[in-house]
This record gives structure tokens, C-alpha cells and sequence, in this order.
């Protein structure tokens, strides 16, 4: 079975203080990998995360539905918005 190697060539350079260093560390040392690996797992699922809902979503049967319910709501008329957006923005000329 073959490997794939990736050649890690990029610098990431992070400051801390001395008590969030030795948390990291101590954190390090209890899941038994190094800092590297470390660090990148960590900003690799936190960056995912945060990227998550700009992708896709995931909703179970009972949320699709009501999900759908909600879309297919006509939209309801607010006469003071209406009146708010036909108004002249202070910001043109």
C-alpha cells in the first residue's frame, strides 16, 4: 500500500504567554503527540468548523421539513420597512 507523504513547508509563528504555553504543552503531553502535530490538528478542526456552516449544513428529517415549512412562508408585508426602503438614503447625493 502506498504513502503519501506532504512536505510541510509552510512557517506558522504563533506568540503566547508562559501560562497558555504551559497548558499547550501539558495538553501535548497528555495526548502523546509533539507540537506540531498538536497545533495543526487543533487550528485544522477549528478551521473547519468555522467553515462548516459556509458550505453545507446538515439537518435531520424532522429539521428538512421544517426547514421547508419555513421557506415556502409567504413573506409577510411590513408597511413601515416598506416605508423605511422607499426612503432616499442619507448616503447619496
Amino acid at each position: 500500500m502506498a504513502t503519501t507523504t506532504r512536505k510541510r513547508d509552510q512557517r506558522l509563528e504563533v506568540r503566547t504567554t508562559v501560562e497558555e504555553r504551559d497548558l499547550i504543552n501539558e495538553a501535548v503531553e497528555s495526548v502523546g503527540t509533539d507540537l506540531t502535530s498538536f497545533v495543526l490538528d487543533s487550528l485544522l478542526d477549528a478551521s473547519r468548523r468555522v467553515l462548516a456552516d459556509r458550505s453545507a449544513f446538515v439537518l435531520s428529517i424532522e429539521q428538512a421539513v421544517e426547514w421547508d415549512r419555513i421557506n415556502e412562508t409567504p413573506a409577510r408585508e411590513l408597511p413601515g420597512l416598506l416605508r423605511l426602503m422607499e426612503r432616499t438614503s442619507p448616503f447619496t447625493s
